[in-house]
């Protein structure tokens, strides 16, 4: 594939008002309902992003033989997991779906083929995120899932045909970590702040990556050394930041938050591309 395929988007996109893409650290299912710096740092995100009309998501939690996307009216709220409290399994998150636009979802991929999902829902790489940032579930949410056979490559070149997405007033949201061992978790520290090394130094290199526009290493993990074999054993967690990545514009600004490790082996951190354009508008709207 040619270098110029992994360069970050630059099309003739000129309204003001292109939201963010954003890639969310979602760590445990128990963020949902605790609190914590993470979760205070989620809700900052609603104060400085316009209500959009609906949202995509694509979920590290969500990998299928083929890509779907859900299409119901009312999706349910998945509790994909096990071991947790009660209070855990009691949440709802009810928010609408959008048929419309997962229709369009479908009919902008041109790569690979979109089928309507109509069984999905959201799961918890989505809730126990969005519901800190729009607490009332009265967004909108249409869920993107992950081929699991598709390449790094395949999954940043169809996030790239979701651009257009970003200037009709969706904002795009990707749930996962950039690190994410669970079999080398110190659960004795789950709820501190504290990374091995080899875990702060992947997710150093990562940000340096997206910082520098470096596609190709981004996209190269597994040859990156043992590091990365630990920090990433396995790449659903991962491949949503390339989702993000692949919706970035030339003209997009990133920033970091919830930029900390926790239990030795899970990174929290999150970043978000805001278009300089879109900067612009907010600052006059200010």
């Amino acid at each position: 594939m040619s270098e110029t395929k992994f360069t970050a988007i630059n099309n003739e996109i000129s309204d003001p008002n292109i939201y963010p893409s954003l890639f969310l650290g979602h760590g445990s299912p128990m963020n949902a309902i605790e609190e914590n710096e993470f979760v205070e740092g989620l809700r900052g995100l609603s104060s400085s992003i316009p209500k959009p009309k609906a949202i995509l998501v694509i979920s590290a939690h969500w990998l299928t033989d083929g890509t779907f996307v859900t299409a119901m009216e009312r999706p349910p709220t998945i509790h994909d997991f096990g071991g947790f409290p009660k209070a855990l399994f009691d949440v709802e998150y009810p928010a609408p779906g959008d048929p419309m636009l997962a229709k369009q979802v479908q009919s902008l991929v041109k790569t690979q083929t979109v089928k309507l999902d109509y069984e999905w829902g959201l799961d918890h790489g989505t809730w126990s995120v969005i519901k800190h940032i729009y607490p009332k579930a009265d967004v909108p949410i249409v869920q993107l899932s992950m081929d699991y056979k598709n390449s790094p490559e395949q999954h940043f070149l169809l996030a790239k045909e979701l651009v257009p997405l970003r200037s009709q007033g969706i904002l795009i949201i990707a749930s996962g970590n950039i690190v994410h061992n669970l079999r080398m978790v110190a659960w004795d520290r789950l709820n501190e702040v504290y990374g091995f090394d080899w875990a702060i130094e992947v997710n150093q290199k990562v940000k340096d990556w997206i910082t520098t526009k470096d596609i190709e290493s981004l996209l190269s993990i597994r040859s990156k050394g043992k590091e990365f074999e630990w920090a990433i054993p396995t790449t659903e967690h991962y491949f949503p930041l390339l989702y993000t990545v692949g919706t970035r514009l030339e003209s997009d600004s990133v920033s970091f938050f919830n930029d900390k490790p926790v239990a030795g082996a899970l990174t929290m951190t999150s970043f978000r591309f805001d278009s300089s354009l879109y900067q612009t508008q907010i600052a006059k709207n200010n």
